[in-house]
């Protein structure tokens, strides 16, 4: 047995060799069928795989519990932290209960209720973002959708704890966004991050949803590019199988981030932290004539 396994070592180096060439060479829209693969570990997954114990804290106190956003208070080693999380489903039957991910108005305000929460309890807040955008049904808009995200934008410049966001898969529009404003943003190293779905851009800009693709290449959506222009802050490495062939090791990873980054923003003061988020936010971009 000993021996066979000396003989396969070679195969197996040179299957890993060629794993990390495969997924090295992928063009955008690759990137985002990847980002989206429905084996891909959830935030749930990430929760559980972090957490010696945690707790889902339900409703956002008006009568509605969205199952898209979820929210939960966590012991990640020595630390307690409010995870505010989006959550999609592994098949049809869990994605409609879950709505794809995509969150209702009441999903954030149950996210605004745990961010105020977490500011009065001097708790760190960590999210998970994977949405491909905010709910943009009628009832949604009816429900006052623009206001509650517009609410969560606002709160977060003035929380005065630590806040981490982690884009795990696809980051889509303003429904990430609702989330995301944080001190430091890290990003998985095959997750996606932009303003609208290459096909809703598509869509937009040339009537022609079969335009994904270059939608895709023009928005610059992978973490090397968000990366050059100062969108997030790190890249963390996914293993050479991706995370949805080796959830537990991209798990550890993502552990070990957060506690290394909580570790430096709990040296700064409640006060520091707001004018990091609010500097951070604000030196987004550049002009070029």
């Amino acid at each position: 047995m000993q021996q066979l396994k000396q003989q396969l070592k070679p195969d197996e180096r040179q299957l890993r060799l060629l794993n990390k060439w495969f997924y090295y060479g992928l063009n955008y829209e690759q990137k985002l069928q990847l980002a989206r693969h429905p084996k891909r570990p959830t935030s749930i997954d990430y929760i559980e795989g972090m957490s010696q114990k945690w707790m889902e804290i339900h409703g956002d106190r008006k009568g509605h519990d969205d199952q898209a956003l979820i929210t939960a208070i966590a012991q990640v080693e020595d630390e307690t932290v409010v995870f505010l999380a989006h959550q999609k489903g592994r098949d049809t039957k869990e994605n409609l209960q879950r709505n794809f991910g995509m969150p209702s108005p009441g999903g954030y305000r149950k996210a605004l209720r745990m961010m105020q929460h977490a500011n009065k309890f001097g708790l760190p807040i960590v999210t998970l973002i994977d949405t491909p955008g905010a709910w943009a049904g009628v009832d949604a808009e009816k429900e006052g959708q623009a206001q509650a995200i517009a609410a969560c934008l606002q709160t977060m410049f003035t929380l005065e704890v630590p806040m981490i966001s982690i884009i795990i898969g696809e980051g889509g529009s303003g429904g990430a966004l609702a989330i995301g404003v944080a001190n430091w943003v890290l990003m998985l190293e095959h997750a996606v991050y932009t303003v609208a779905t290459p096909e809703a851009c598509a869509a937009i800009l040339w009537k022609d949803v079969s335009k994904s693709a270059e939608a895709a290449e023009a928005l610059k959506i992978g973490a090397e590019d968000l990366l050059a222009l100062g969108v997030i802050d790190e890249i963390i490495p996914e293993p050479v199988e991706c995370a949805h062939q080796d959830a537990p090791s991209t798990i550890r990873k993502v552990k070990h981030k957060i506690l290394q980054r909580l570790k430096q923003l709990k040296t700064m003061s409640g006060q520091q932290l707001r004018v990091h988020r609010a500097q951070r936010f604000r030196h987004l971009g550049y002009y070029v004539e």
